[in-house]
């Protein structure tokens, strides 16, 4: 079936090779597509011998989303920020919670078409402070994106990007100007887990070299580690990611380990048990990671922010809502210790639609 695309963009990070074939240098796949043949992300496609973006503009999901759902409990606390998603990813999860939009493409699921002038102007009428690339891999949608987060920033509005960290740093330097926050999944540490689970050949390195990117480059860093029983829920592998953690991005990066649920190819499994996110959080803090968090199990005190030096209660949390903030000037009220905070707290009505 042909289908023709109203913003469909010459892509970006490309090169020619014989025979009108293209390799694509987005992210580490480095893909050869040859003439009328798309990628493995399913969003590029090689027209005679030149590679285009087929879903510039195409979203599939957009909401106005508390910035701590992404997660992000370090950036902008209390804020909102207007989120939304395309269709495809660079990784094949057996375990994605959004496999209906991320593992399929554009001949297959409903979309509407929108501009990046759109975008930023229904992230004002919603109240929100800045906008998420999230639900599905950003980096496929690297073009759209960047063109709307260069609007964003002179509206004064932020850009964060929940991703999996598997894009070119060439590509990362290009859009760090108008890039403010980002959450790395770190779906394990070890390169098994990449390859089978998550369908990515080469491994875990260029995940980590993004979040080591990131530190260096200033940008406001999270990371999420999705603990799954059975698969990267050892303590022996938790305690090498806490040690990486500490020594690469530093003890006050903020870290999540976040509770598993059934979903898409591991419907077999069980939801992580709450003692093994606990046993995460003790072995992190052992390491020397001062921000540790307990994700998806509402109303526990792991999703709450402790002052590093004393231990006092900073921010409360119950799911996405904050409930409590004590931070003065983002330092801790007792001790007068200074917090890890990006942004400022920005509490107010938040808008779904």
């Amino acid at each position: 079936m042909s289908l023709v695309f109203k913003m469909k963009k010459p892509a970006k990070f490309w090169k020619a090779l014989p025979d009108k074939r293209v390799q694509c240098v987005l992210c580490p796949r480095n893909c050869v597509i040859s003439p009328g043949k798309v990628g493995f992300c399913r969003g590029r496609i090689n027209e005679d011998g030149k590679l285009y973006t087929q879903i510039y503009g195409v979203i599939t999901s957009m909401a106005a989303d508390p910035i701590e759902k992404k997660p992000l409990y370090h950036f902008w606390p209390g804020s909102t920020a207007f989120s939304i998603g395309t269709v495809g990813c660079n990784f094949s999860c057996r375990h994605c919670q959004n496999w209906t939009i991320s593992q399929t493409n554009i001949e297959t699921v409903p979309y509407d078409e929108i501009t990046p002038e759109r975008v930023v102007e229904l992230t004002k009428r919603y109240g929100c402070q800045g906008i998420a690339y999230t639900y599905i891999e950003p980096a496929i949608w690297f073009e759209f994106c960047y063109d709307t987060a260069k609007l964003a920033h002179k509206e004064g509005l932020y850009n964060a990007y929940v991703t999996n960290g598997y894009m070119s740093l060439d590509a990362w330097k290009e859009i760090r100007p108008y890039l403010d926050a980002t959450n790395v999944d770190v779906k394990a540490f070890s390169d098994r887990f990449y390859k089978e689970i998550c369908g990515v050949p080469g491994g875990m390195k260029p995940v980590l070299e993004t979040c080591e990117w990131m530190i260096k480059n200033g940008v406001h860093l999270e990371t999420t580690y999705l603990v799954i029983p059975g698969e990267n829920d050892g303590a022996e592998e938790i305690k090498k990611f806490c040690k990486w953690s500490v020594e690469k991005l530093g003890p006050f990066t903020p870290t999540h380990f976040s509770r598993f649920y059934p979903q898409h190819k591991m419907t077999d499994r069980e939801p992580t048990p709450v003692k093994t996110l606990e046993m995460a959080m003790k072995i992190a803090h052992e390491e020397g990671l001062h921000y540790v968090y307990i994700g998806n199990v509402p109303g526990h005190a792991g999703d709450n922010t402790y002052c590093h030096k004393c231990g006092e209660l900073l921010i409360e949390r119950y799911g996405f809502d904050v409930t409590k903030y004590a931070l003065k000037n983002k330092h801790c009220p007792k001790c007068k210790s200074e917090i890890n905070i990006a942004g400022k707290y920005a509490p107010g009505k938040r808008s779904w639609f």
